[in-house]
């Protein structure tokens, strides 16, 4: 999601990089990133984090939806701006595919958590059935929970849970296993178009949100190998 306002972080995180030659510059601190931190990209969008965890070659990585960043783009904390790039998008779909994203942090720049704020992730949970509570944390609502209405096909679960724009890749969690990847909030269904925002967690009238459930994403990451593939959590 496009923000005019992460401008200025867009300019921090592009010139990561540009130091002048000559002059000694002290190590950066690192910055706390877990489920739900909200993370910005060089292309002047803020999203959140959904988990990070390693890969199977033990690299510091990352998810969110793909929507949010192309290939290549710098990312930073949103909460640690002045850090500067603190990774990269490794690989994107651009939100045309599954809607996902593979990020690759420098970990001698990111001091990875379990929890952020509500959110705890301690591992992946099985996909959630209709009538279950899931809850979510993004960047811009925080955290909230909601019921599971079903399914749309096998990539896309609908609940009544809140959904702003910023929440995108936030977290979907069961207790502290993660299980799906928020990615928005439903506008439409067999050609009858809706929009109803969402105010707070606390109104349950609104457009449900929708998520991916996050084995399907994490079988997309592992067949196409390199970075991300045999993702584990913290």
């Amino acid at each position: 999601m496009k923000f005019r306002g992460v401008a200025a972080a867009v300019a921090v995180i592009a010139s990561v990089g540009a130091g002048v030659a000559g002059v000694a510059q002290a190590a950066p601190a690192k910055v706390v990133l877990g489920g739900s931190s909200g993370i910005v990209f060089d292309n002047n969008s803020a999203c959140s984090l959904t988990a990070i965890g390693y890969d199977s070659a033990n690299r510091l990585v990352g998810l969110t939806a793909g929507h949010c960043a192309p290939t290549g783009a710098k990312l930073g904390s949103e909460q640690g701006i002045a850090a500067g790039a603190v990774g990269v998008v490794a690989y994107s779909d651009n939100g045309e595919g599954l809607d996902f994203a593979v990020l690759q942090f420098d970990p001698e720049r990111v001091e990875p958590v379990r929890k952020v704020g509500a959110t705890t992730i301690a591992g992946i949970g099985t996909p959630p059935g209709p009538g279950t509570t899931v809850c979510s944390n993004g960047r811009t609502s925080g955290p909230g929970c909601g019921v599971v209405w079903g399914n749309l096909d096998d990539s896309v679960t609908i609940n009544q849970a809140c959904s702003k724009p910023g929440d995108s890749g936030g977290p979907v969690t069961v207790g502290d296993k993660l299980v799906g990847m928020n990615q928005g909030r439903l506008t439409g269904l067999a050609g009858i178009g809706f929009d109803l925002p969402c105010a707070s967690a606390a109104n349950p009238i609104h457009s449900p949100a929708f998520f991916a459930p996050i084995d399907v994403i994490l079988a997309a990451v592992n067949a196409r190998g390199g970075v991300g593939a045999g993702f584990r959590t913290l």
